[in-house]
């Protein structure tokens, strides 16, 4: 998926009747420069936890400063803290350095392919809709169990459920190539959660809630590419609107932030 270029079949044309053939296009070339500044903030903040550590020490729980106001706890989100169903996925665990390392190769490895593929803004959007969808999820039954959780987990299980679907969505483009990537997502996202999800102090399901976020979003506003003939040639064109974006984002916040107000009502 990460290929700049790719072959695939030419648009059908009403006046022919030979088989298709194929047509090279070139997929968006732009940086992913969000995914780069969301590894840069999130490293940022772990700095800061480090830092606050050294300078006051932690908490009777265990936790640094930064954690103690950011992390999602579900006492603190019932008594009205609601940012912390969002600044979790920027903090990680100061004690196990590879937590931020392995969370953040994970948004590299994914998020370059699906910045290109779905935009910045789009990007963005599924990035924090994931976190958030997780971190329902999490406050709505792991907080029965855990006295906090944090990590980028979340958010990146949104991204997985968002490559599937745009695989899903886009299999005809890719080909014998679509059914072999579906595959191997299946297969991360089933390792993740049965294996290393059933792992203690794994809040699993925050990375089931992210997961249903990526694709309750990417099935409704995640890029449709259709190949059209110009006259220079062929190119690559999103059928989605900007409305379906707003529209897919809106189920999104609609389905979980009714989820967030049953859990802090009950």
């Amino acid at each position: 998926m990460n290929d700049t270029n790719d072959i695939f079949p030419a648009p059908d044309s009403p006046q022919s009747t030979p088989p298709p053939q194929a047509v090279r296009v070139s997929f968006p070339q732009s940086a992913p420069y969000v995914t780069y500044a969301i590894i840069g903030v999130t490293a940022v903040v772990f700095l800061l936890q480090v830092i606050s550590i050294v300078i006051f020490g932690r908490s009777s729980g265990g936790m640094d400063l930064v954690e103690a106001y950011g992390a999602l706890i579900g006492s603190a989100i019932r008594s009205g803290q609601v940012w912390r169903l969002i600044t979790p996925m920027l903090l990680h665990d100061n004690m196990f350095f590879l937590h931020i390392v392995f969370n953040m190769y994970a948004l590299y490895s994914l998020g370059v392919g699906l910045e290109r593929q779905f935009g910045h803004r789009r990007f963005l959007v599924l990035y924090l809709l994931g976190g958030f969808s997780g971190n329902v999820l999490s406050f709505l039954i792991s907080s029965r169990y855990y006295s906090y959780s944090i990590g980028a987990s979340t958010a990146i299980f949104g991204l997985i459920g968002a490559e599937g679907v745009f695989l899903f969505q886009n299999r005809k483009l890719f080909g014998q190539n679509a059914n072999r990537a579906i595959g191997n997502v299946i297969f991360i996202a089933a390792i993740n959660l049965f294996i290393i999800g059933s792992l203690p102090g794994i809040d699993n399901w925050g990375h089931v809630g992210g997961l249903l976020g990526g694709l309750m979003f990417t099935s409704l506003a995640g890029p449709l590419w259709s190949v059209e003939s110009t006259f220079t040639g062929y190119s690559l064109v999103d059928r989605r609107s900007a409305g379906d974006v707003i529209n897919g984002a809106a189920a999104v916040l609609i389905i979980f932030g009714a989820l967030a107000i049953l859990g802090m009502v009950r």
